[in-house]
């Protein structure tokens, strides 16, 4: 820095500061960079499936940019597929975007449509119509699943043979291919703060336990997280079944700790926790068992937990990933071109998931995903989360944890979980 070497300087930063650096200078500008470039002519199209989720709006911000830099021309989806098929796709020029990366939800509008609904070969003309050589879509299971619909449809319609990437954008965190969802984190943030507030309104009232009901589908996500987060004293999901001997024992635990001078519990269930134990059945058993002891309130918690302003670390993945989805497409557009000026490809490679797994940003062919997906229950196969169950009871201090099989299965991961402690 002292000799003014700065090039040097941000390289020995590293690989990860120089991408932020560009991505930043890249972005911030106030107006398209006046320049000509050889891809004028095509087409990059944005839409949303799925429910709104923090995120989507700096993930838009991001790919327009980035692909207008790069002298694409891109094309904003309103409401997803019903939108494609209504015709209200419109330009979105550089200053179109200017403040999205705070705003929650989607300036776009989505809906849970997907191809199906409608019929592939409407979706396809459309496509035709609007002259679209590549497509982003951003959102959750919905958006997953109906690019795996188009992929599956490429032998009988031209239109889908452009290359195609999903941002996965969901608070239930529950799109195979990645380890974090755009939006799941304000989601577990915002859950957090809400049972904080709960808690609190039990500083004035003596012995009271709160049930409280999460989103996330039949992914348990948001209960475990929040869970852990929140100080819960139990968390029942849909993928660890749980029994009425498994209620009574946590009645009793809870019990227990009130006698000991504990003035307040917290439950959490996930929505589609189970058919038959509700959450109004868990909080009439926990009234009727708890009488004399303490007194039980219910809480569903519904779509505020969807967040109001996204979270910096969403914001911050909302925006590098998009920024990788507009470089893929240029590149796969590029590799793609017909000398006719259309684009024609179909390797599973153009027709990707971006997913955050670990440490590493990876594009997986949507086509490998499937055999990794559960469709009935609309989740990965596996979880990476679920490996910290088992936190949630030593934390709230069950003693059951110490004298049966952990959620994975040995005693040797409770033992495991104390040392990550």
């Amino acid at each position: 820095m002292k000799d003014k070497n700065f090039e040097e300087a941000i390289r020995l930063r590293g690989r990860s500061f120089n991408n932020n650096l560009k991505q930043f200078i890249a972005l911030s500008k106030l107006e398209k960079p006046n320049r000509q470039f050889a891809q004028e002519g095509f087409n990059l199209a944005v839409m949303n499936i799925g429910a709104p989720s923090c995120g989507m709006n700096a993930a838009i911000r991001s790919f327009v940019r980035m692909s207008l830099t790069a002298g694409f021309r891109v094309l904003g989806v309103h409401y997803g597929i019903e939108g494609l098929l209504q015709d209200q796709v419109m330009e979105i020029k550089w200053m179109d975007v200017t403040g999205y990366s705070g705003l929650g939800g989607t300036k776009l509008g989505t809906t849970r449509t997907t191809p199906d609904n409608v019929g592939l070969d409407k979706v396809a003309a459309a496509l035709k119509k609007h002259n679209i050589h590549g497509l982003l879509i951003i959102g959750g299971f919905e958006a997953y699943h109906s690019i795996l619909m188009m992929v599956d449809a490429r032998d009988k319609f031209r239109e889908f043979c452009i290359p195609m990437v999903i941002i996965p954008a969901t608070i239930s965190n529950n799109v195979p291919g990645t380890d974090f969802s755009l939006g799941a984190d304000t989601a577990v943030n915002e859950i957090t703060d809400i049972c904080d507030r709960i808690k609190q309104s039990a500083s004035g009232t003596r012995n009271r336990v709160f049930v409280v009901e999460t989103m996330g589908g039949y992914c348990g996500y948001l209960a475990t997280m929040s869970g852990l987060a929140g100080g819960a004293d139990a968390a029942y999901i849909n993928e660890e079944n749980f029994t009425i001997k498994d209620l009574q024992n946590d009645v009793a635990h809870l019990t227990a700790k009130i006698r000991d001078g504990v003035k307040r519990g917290l439950i959490l269930r996930n929505e589609n926790a189970s058919e038959n134990y509700s959450t109004d059945f868990i909080h009439r058993l926990y009234n009727e068992e708890g009488k004399g002891i303490f007194t039980c309130r219910m809480n569903i918690l519904g779509h505020m937990q969807q967040g109001g302003r996204p979270s910096p670390f969403d914001r911050n993945l909302g925006t590098k990933m998009a920024a990788k989805c507009a470089e893929k497409l240029i590149q796969q557009i590029t590799d793609s071109k017909l000398p006719d000026g259309t684009v024609y490809c179909t390797s599973p490679e153009t027709a990707t998931l971006m997913g955050l797994v670990k440490r590493q940003s990876l594009f997986t062919p949507v086509q490998e995903l499937r055999k990794t997906t559960d469709f009935k229950h609309r989740r990965p196969n596996e979880n990476w989360w679920l490996g910290l169950r088992s936190l949630l009871r030593i934390l709230a201090k069950h003693e059951s944890v110490y004298n049966s099989l952990s959620v994975t299965g040995s005693l040797a991961d409770v033992t495991g979980a104390e040392k990550l402690l």
